[in-house]
């Protein structure tokens, strides 16, 4: 009997629940200081900062909500951005799942050289994104680019890529895509971990390649899957080098995404209490979604060893 008292008077950390969580918090204690100490303070004084015109040189002066007014009400190139970075990251997160998703299944298969074939499908991610962005621009430059002469070889005329509005976002869309293999080796660790007897269980009821790829790999993915499509919702949500680079944001802010639109109003126009507004919208932005993302694929995403 008093046993039983005593360990009802243990405390939390007595406990093995309490032990692993005091370890798991030691093992991050260096993010969280270094988070604290450098981090979160200046998120807080950028959440100050957006209520105030602030031009670097000149004390803050606080406005209240005259940033966030301007903002809503009167600046038609934030609106612009705002259109730009949505449209741009509906196609480019599904397209570079859809592109890194397919490169880890065919290199999941049992070829010659397997190895020089992966090496080629990362390649391009290790490459720096400036060097990207100036090899497209050479690529898809209207005059003497690889790809307009090559198009007028075979009696085509081709776009004016960066320097034309309707094609200058697609361009920007084919330059993220260059680096779609950065999901490839998740994508990959993931199929490798598929139980072998799943497949042999959906052979044994008859069911075709497709059928097994539908009933079994993507279930069993599924978790990676939602991790790259929040990663590749973050990611396209900052777009900014290859616009930097070589668009400016044009033709006809065709390209504004709205990091650069925050680039040019705080260190261009010197404005950053405005700056700051819009990159606290962009953050509501991004947490709104991850949110949403995160409640509604709690029926599409399967976690081994749950219900």
């Amino acid at each position: 009997m008093a046993s039983q008292v005593r360990m009802r008077r243990r405390h939390w950390w007595q406990t093995l629940a309490g032990q692993e969580a005091i370890a798991g918090y030691l093992a991050i204690s260096p993010w969280i200081i270094g988070f604290l100490v450098f981090s979160a303070g200046m998120i807080l004084y950028s959440f100050y900062l957006s209520f105030t015109q602030y031009n670097i040189v000149e004390p803050p002066k606080f406005i209240g909500l005259a940033n966030y007014t301007k903002m809503f009400t009167r600046d038609d190139l934030f609106a612009q951005s705002l259109k730009v970075t949505a449209i741009y990251a509906v196609a480019v997160v599904p397209l570079g799942m859809i592109v890194a998703y397919s490169y880890a299944i065919l290199l999941n298969q049992k070829v010659g050289g397997l190895s020089f074939w992966r090496t080629c499908f990362y390649m391009p991610v290790v490459v720096p994104a400036i060097a990207a962005s100036y090899i497209f621009g050479w690529i898809f430059a209207p005059q003497y680019g690889l790809v307009n002469g090559y198009l007028r070889s075979i009696g085509i005329q081709g776009p004016g890529w960066f320097g034309d509005p309707t094609w200058a976002l697609p361009g920007m869309v084919i330059l993220a895509l260059w680096g779609a293999g950065g999901g490839l080796i998740l994508y990959l660790a993931a199929l490798q971990s598929v139980p072998t007897d799943l497949y042999d269980a959906t052979k044994v009821d008859g069911a075709n390649a497709w059928q097994r790829f539908w009933a079994v790999t993507v279930p069993m993915t599924s978790p990676v899957l939602l991790f790259t499509f929040i990663l590749g919702i973050i990611g396209s949500f900052q777009a900014f080098t290859g616009s930097y680079l070589l668009t400016q944001g044009g033709p006809l802010n065709a390209t504004l995404f709205i990091v650069l639109y925050l680039y040019q109003k705080g260190w261009q126009d010197l404005s950053m209490g405005y700056a700051a507004g819009i990159g606290l919208v962009l953050f509501t932005i991004i947490l709104i979604l991850t949110v949403i993302v995160m409640i509604t694929s709690r029926r599409l995403v399967y976690y081994a060893g749950t219900d």
